[in-house]
């Protein structure tokens, strides 16, 4: 996928309104609208309940110490329990199923994001950072949730409240509550004006996140080094950089939260004190009763707590929309391009090269392949050598289809690769490189990856027996069930590629692709499982990729590569007697040791 096709991603997200990123947002709620339903009515039913209290201020004081009505002073304490009891069980259902439908949210935005990780295609990782990929689950799509969830309901709730209140205060005083609401519109403006900050200061704190993030998995993962190479001051400094320029962003955030509420209240303040004083007024002519009186403060201060809950709903708002941003960059990013409808089943393995060339930038005008034409018929070996750079783990990387050749086309029994849907023509290959990746779980996990079956015990051991694997199995405390640690960290090096051996046997596949399979082993476990490799090449189309001439000089066929270019092609034999690239490369590898005695 080429690079632009990433930043189109992300301009088209930066290029959608809040109204846009907001209904999408709410796709996800969807699928639980009955408990987010039952959510607002519980919400809605407590917001109800507001109101009545200063409602009932007013029969309760003219009732009682005016008029002193029996009835009124009986059932006034009934009244308050009742209403109460109702607000808070409505609270706790509203409360409950809107946290319900958050996190349900939040796993469902999890599950889609860890999805898309997986069918992205290897250019997009060259690009960016783990750390920042990892930052986008961990802790965007957690920002997201007031947004989707809590935004909508406390919206509702306090807009009834508000609506509510503002009836009563209508009924009581209506030329007052218009006078009241002159300032809305200041509110309105310093809200707008606020949010706008609010978010800018929350997409710098979730790239700030990620920057913190990249840091600390490079530091716990290279920790050696770090050691080793004195760089804990360095490491600490970066983080360091990062942490303070997160607290920066965070105080930014907090600077215009804090200001947001005491401006509004303060404006509404105005309006209140206006108000009340002209309700003082009216009093001392009689224009008014005690219990209207009171009723009337009441409600409007009231007003102050919904009104505060409504303008601080704009943070969390800002928050979760920078984070949309950041969650849908990473859901609208084009996965790998499977377009090929032919299922091939097994292959024979016969591929061919054809004109093939190749450039990891699409604008870029240095090509690490050109020209590269070779035929491999099925079940021959072939051999890639040749200086670092020269473009053969490139090569390699193209059979799989994690690259797409810039021109020209690759073939697999006269099926063009791109024909080929990618389950299938990965379903053919099996792949041994010199970055061994193991995950933390058992031996026989490891070497049974992938297998969409159960894999019987003695499938596995059989495995392990040819990649010369059970003699340090078997000395291990659980045999096949032991765990091997982060990344195979409980095993040492030569290990950890006999395991990576064992599943690319396991797995049968008629093409193989070895990339320095051999280089971290020993000379005694090297003999062992070279002689396992040869073993399990016969019969197989194999693309070796060596650096030590003394490996692959049994292959059916040794391609030696330079700048790109296919340059000899022969024998071991044929090569030193043709006295080229490849006899000067054998020359200066074999004369390395005596040089060095």
């Amino acid at each position: 996928m080429p690079p632009f096709c990433f930043s189109a991603t992300v301009r088209a997200m930066n290029s959608m309104t809040s109204s846009q990123l907001y209904r999408r947002l709410l796709g996800y709620v969807k699928p639980y609208w009955r408990v987010f339903a039952l959510s607002i009515l519980g919400m809605m039913v407590s917001a109800a309940t507001e109101p009545l209290l200063p409602a009932l201020l007013k029969p309760m004081l003219d009732g009682t110490f005016v008029h002193k009505d029996d009835t009124v002073i009986r059932l006034t304490p009934i009244f308050i329990l009742v209403i109460f009891f109702v607000r808070g069980a409505a609270s706790f259902v509203g409360t409950y199923a809107i946290g319900w439908i958050g996190n349900k949210v939040v796993m469902d935005l999890r599950e889609a994001m860890f999805a898309k990780l997986l069918s992205l295609p290897t250019r997009y990782y060259d690009d960016h950072a783990t750390g920042n990929l990892i930052s986008k689950l961990t802790f965007d799509v957690t920002q997201v949730t007031a947004a989707a969830t809590s935004v909508v309901t406390i919206t509702i709730r306090d807009t009834i409240i508000v609506i509510g209140l503002l009836g009563w205060l209508f009924y009581l005083n209506w030329k007052l509550t218009l006078l009241s609401l002159v300032m809305a519109p200041v509110i309105a403006f310093i809200i707008t004006t606020i949010s706008r900050r609010l978010r800018s200061a929350s997409r710098d704190s979730q790239q700030a996140m990620g920057d913190i993030t990249q840091t600390i998995e490079e530091s716990v993962t290279a920790h050696k080094v770090v050691k080793l190479f004195g760089g804990q001051t360095y490491e600490s400094r970066r983080f360091f950089e990062y942490s303070n320029g997160l607290r920066r962003h965070t105080m930014r955030q907090a600077a215009a939260s804090a200001a947001n509420v005491p401006i509004v209240q303060m404006v509404a303040a105005v309006a209140l004190s206006i108000v009340i004083y002209l309700v003082i007024e009216q009093s001392r002519t009689d224009q008014t009763t005690v219990g209207g009186f009171l009723s009337f403060v009441a409600a409007m201060l009231m007003l102050t707590a919904p009104i505060k809950r409504i303008t601080a709903v704009s943070e969390h708002m800002q928050r979760g929309l920078a984070a949309a941003e950041s969650v849908f960059e990473l859901l609208d990013t084009p996965s790998e391009v499977d377009q090929g409808k032919v299922a091939i089943g097994r292959a024979q393995g016969n591929l061919a090269f054809e004109h093939l060339d190749f450039s990891y930038q699409t604008d870029d005008a240095k090509q690490v392949l050109r020209a590269v034409n070779l035929a491999i018929p099925a079940g021959q070996t072939v051999a890639l050598v040749g200086a670092s750079g020269s473009g053969k783990s490139t090569l390699a990387n193209l059979v799989p289809r994690f690259y797409t050749p810039t021109a020209g086309r690759i073939t697999l029994d006269g099926h063009d690769l791109s024909d080929l849907s990618l389950a299938s023509l990965r379903a053919n290959i099996a792949l041994v490189s010199q970055e061994v990746v193991l995950f933390n779980d058992t031996v026989a996990a490891n070497i049974a990856y992938g297998q969409m079956r159960v894999v019987p015990e003695a499938e596995i051991v059989a495995a392990a027996v040819a990649a010369h694997a059970m003699e340090f199995i078997r000395e291990m405390p659980q045999g096949l069930s032991t765990l091997v640690g982060e990344k195979g960290v409980r095993l040492s090096g030569g290990q950890r590629q006999r395991i990576a051996i064992a599943r690319a046997i396991l797995k049968n596949a008629p093409i193989l692709i070895l990339d320095e399979a051999t280089s971290a082993l020993d000379s005694e476990s090297e003999r062992h499982v070279q002689a396992a490799l040869e073993t399990l090449m016969q019969g197989r189309t194999s693309l070796v990729i060596a650096h030590r001439l003394s490996t692959i000089e049994s292959a059916d066929r040794i391609v030696v590569m330079q700048k790109g270019e296919i340059v000899e092609v022969g024998t071991h034999r044929e090569l030193l007697a043709h006295d080229g690239v490849y006899a000067q490369l054998h020359r200066i590898q074999f004369s390395e040791p005596r040089a060095t005695q």
